[in-house]
């Protein structure tokens, strides 16, 4: 392969996970645009050099696989199911925080007793035969019933699983499930212990494209940059306030005794230059977790905050991305 070539990004095509896809990116300020919706390429400009293809899920784990693209956003569990056993595909970042589910076994609610994998173990031991179980996911649902010691015969699955056990092509499933209620709707119950793979969308990478191309490398320490930076930040706010105060060192004793206004290293204080003589106040400038604003706004009240202004938090960048360091030294293994 040509060393000046485009790295290129797969996104899923259809479904929850492409939405999902696209309106994380453009949150993390990575927006994909596309010149025609038809079409299946598309680029990101913030990110010159960077070709976004769209694909099926499952798709774009075989793609990155055999390095036909570089990166990919998907599911953790067609990464799980399709990954292969090379150490070809490196999941550079698990947990997006988006296209939630979970692999799981899902049995009729007419099995009493079943309820766990102890007792679905005993269910298949009084039978004549093995379980038939219907699923998409044959390699990750084979690895967790050897695991758990019961006998079974997989059953491919076409379209939607849920009907199986009452069709009788299958005696249970394993499926991925969100909110659960398909499973209700059809009378099935999850098994309280039988999640195969929790699964959310996750950034992953071609581990040759890594080693071999610098380009790609540089690519994969943006991605983290921007993603890992948008990620710490939508937790957090940024508050503003004015306060009286001797010095800085004065005001920030104060605000250290409190629980909620430390910032993440400490707060930014500066004085305040008013029309008439200063007497002592200062601007305090900290970044709160948005579920404790509440309690820090008390707090800041209560050592004689003012002027409070809360504003949202774009990024908050680290020296170097964590997962990027992680990276790396995976490479190296």
């Amino acid at each position: 392969m040509p060393a000046n070539r485009n790295i290129r990004l797969s996104l899923p095509s259809n479904g929850r996970l492409q939405q999902g896809a696209l309106d994380f990116l453009s949150a993390a300020g990575l927006t994909v645009l596309k010149q025609n919706p038809r079409q299946y390429q598309a680029e990101i400009p913030v990110l010159p050099g960077l070709s976004v293809l769209f694909q099926r899920a499952g798709d774009i784990v075989v793609s990155a696989r055999q390095g036909s693209v570089d990166f990919g956003v998907t599911g953790l569990d067609v990464i799980e199911e399709k990954r292969g056993e090379n150490g070809d595909v490196l999941v550079l970042h698990d947990a997006l925080g988006f296209g939630h589910c979970a692999l799981t076994l899902a049995v009729p609610e007419t099995w009493e007793g079943v309820s766990d994998m102890a007792s679905l173990r005993a269910f298949s031991a009084s039978r004549s035969r093995p379980l038939r179980v219907a699923t998409k996911f044959p390699v990750l649902t084979e690895r967790f019933l050897n695991r758990h010691g019961i006998p079974h015969i997989l059953i491919a699955g076409e379209g939607a699983l849920e009907a199986a056990p009452a069709i009788g092509y299958a005696d249970l499933i394993s499926d991925l499930v969100s909110s659960g209620q398909t499973l209700q709707d059809n009378r099935l119950r999850p098994l309280a212990d039988g999640v195969i793979q929790p699964s959310q969308a996750a950034l992953i990478a071609n581990r040759k494209a890594l080693q071999n191309f610098p380009q790609a490398l540089e690519m994969a320490r943006r991605l983290l940059e921007y993603i890992e930076a948008h990620l710490r930040a939508k937790d957090n706010l940024m508050v503003i306030a004015n306060m009286r105060g001797e010095s800085p060192e004065a005001i920030a004793q104060k605000m250290f005794a409190q629980t909620s206004v430390g910032g993440l290293q400490g707060p930014t204080i500066s004085p305040i230059i008013t029309r008439e003589s200063n007497r002592g106040w200062h601007s305090i400038t900290v970044v709160v977790r948005r579920d404790h604003l509440p309690q820090a706004i008390g707090e800041l009240r209560a050592i004689g905050g003012s002027g409070i202004v809360v504003l949202p938090v774009t990024y908050i960048f680290e020296e170097e991305p964590p997962r990027y360091t992680a990276m790396l030294a995976e490479l190296k293994r």
